[in-house]
C-alpha cells in the first residue's frame, strides 16, 4: 500500500482539509485509507469512524450500486468522470462532478483516489441557459412566422389594390366605381388596421433593453381593474384580486400593465353567453419564482385542436368580429422578455386558466 497514505504529510494533510472538493483514497479491498475534512463531513463521520474502519460498501449504503460500475473500470485501471445529481435533505438538489484516479504499483492496481467536486453553480447556470436559448430558438421562429405573415399579408393586399385600381380604369359605369370605390376604403382602411397592428408587434420587439423596478403585484392588478372599470359594468363581471398585498415583482411596468390589461380584457371579451364573467387572480410561490393565476369561466379554448397557434399571430378562435389575434403574441414576447415563462390550462364552455411565472422574487 501506497506508505504516504499511511503516514501523510502533516502540511498536505491540513491543505487537504480546507479545500471544499471531496478527497479520498480507497484500497483495492475497498478500505478506506484516507479522507479529508469535506469528505467526512458530506458523510456526516467522524475520522476514526471511515479511515481504516469502513468499506465503501458500508459507507455509501444505497448508493453503492449506482456506484459499483465505476469502482469496477477504476480498478481495471481505467479513470472514470461521471456527474451525480443529490437531493439534500432541505430538499435542494446538489450536483457533483466525480473522478475516480486508479493508483498503480508495479502495474497492478492497488487502490484509486476520489476526487469530487460541488459544481451547482454551474450546473445552475447551464439549466438556465439552455432555458434561455430554447427561449431565443422560440421566438426566432415566431419572428420567422411573423415575417412570413407580413409578406403573405402584404402581397394580398398590393395584389387586391393593383386589381381594384385597374378595374377602375376600365371602368366608366358610375355605379360600378362607387362599389369599387366601397372596396378600395374598406381596403385601404384593413390595410391601416394592419400597418398598425405591426407598428405595435415591432416596436415591442425592437426595445433592446427594458428597465426594470420593483413592483406591487396586487396593486397593479387594482390599477388594470379601475381602467378597465365601464367594461366590467358593462359585462356584470366579477374580478377577485386575491393576490397578497405583500407581493413584489421585479418588472417593467409598461410591460407588466400591458400584460394585465390584455389579459383582463380577453377574459371578459370572451366571456360565456350563458353566464356573467368572473375572473380570479392568485398568487403563489412556486420554487424560486413567483406565479401568478389568471382564471375565467369563459368559453375556454379547445387546446388539443388550437394549443400550438394559441400564441402565434393573427390567431383567432371564438369568431369574434373585433379579435385581432395580436395581443397574446405581443403579451408572451413580453413576459419571456422579463425572463418570465407562461402556461394555459383550458376546457371549451369552462373557463381558461393562465399561470405567468415571474423567475425574480423580491422578499
Amino acid at each position: 500500500m501506497n506508505s504516504y497514505l499511511l503516514h501523510p504529510n502533516p502540511i498536505a494533510s491540513k491543505v487537504a482539509d480546507r479545500v471544499s472538493a471531496l478527497l479520498a483514497y480507497w484500497d483495492k479491498d475497498l478500505i478506506c485509507r484516507f479522507a479529508n475534512g469535506a469528505y467526512l463531513r458530506w458523510f456526516n463521520k467522524e475520522k476514526e469512524e471511515v479511515v481504516d474502519a469502513i468499506t465503501l460498501k458500508e459507507l455509501l449504503g444505497p448508493l453503492y450500486a449506482s456506484n459499483l460500475p465505476y469502482i469496477q473500470n477504476v480498478l481495471k485501471g481505467e479513470v472514470q468522470t461521471f456527474e451525480r445529481e443529490t437531493i439534500l435533505p432541505n430538499g435542494t438538489v446538489q450536483y457533483t462532478l466525480a473522478n475516480f484516479y486508479p493508483d498503480f504499483a508495479e502495474n497492478e492496481v492497488i487502490g484509486f483516489y476520489v476526487h469530487v467536486a460541488d459544481v451547482t453553480p454551474l450546473k445552475l447556470l447551464e439549466k438556465k441557459l439552455i432555458k434561455s436559448n430554447q427561449t431565443i430558438k422560440e421566438q426566432n421562429q415566431r419572428l420567422l412566422n411573423f415575417s412570413n405573415v407580413i409578406s403573405h399579408n402584404l402581397k394580398s393586399y398590393a395584389v387586391s389594390l393593383s386589381s381594384l385600381l385597374s378595374l377602375l380604369k376600365e371602368n366608366d359605369e358610375e355605379e360600378e366605381k362607387e362599389r369599387l370605390h366601397f372596396f378600395l376604403n374598406r381596403l385601404s382602411d384593413r390595410f391601416s388596421g394592419t400597418v398598425n397592428h405591426l407598428n405595435e408587434i415591432v416596436t415591442a420587439q425592437n426595445q433592446a433593453s427594458i428597465n426594470f423596478e420593483i413592483i406591487n403585484l396586487q396593486e397593479y392588478v387594482e390599477k388594470t381593474i379601475q381602467i378597465l372599470q365601464i367594461q366590467i359594468d358593462e359585462s356584470n363581471a366579477v374580478i377577485l384580486n386575491k393576490i397578497d398585498k405583500k407581493v413584489m415583482l421585479f418588472a417593467n411596468p409598461a410591460y407588466m400593465e400591458s400584460i394585465l390589461l390584455n389579459f383582463l380584457t380577453n377574459a371578459i371579451k370572451y366571456s360565456h353567453p350563458d353566464r356573467n364573467p368572473l375572473i380570479e387572480l392568485v398568487s403563489f410561490e412556486e420554487k424560486d419564482t413567483i406565479v401568478l393565476s389568471i382564471k375565467d369561466n369563459g368559453k375556454g379554448i379547445d387546446l388539443d385542436k388550437h394549443g400550438e397557434e394559441l400564441f402565434g399571430m393573427y390567431k383567432t378562435f371564438h369568431g369574434n368580429t373585433d379579435a385581432q389575434g395580436i395581443g397574446l403574441f405581443i403579451t408572451k414576447y413580453q413576459i419571456e422578455t422579463m425572463g418570465g415563462q407562461i402556461e394555459v390550462e383550458s376546457q371549451e364552455n369552462i373557463g381558461t386558466t393562465f399561470k405567468i411565472s415571474f423567475n425574480t422574487m423580491i422578499d
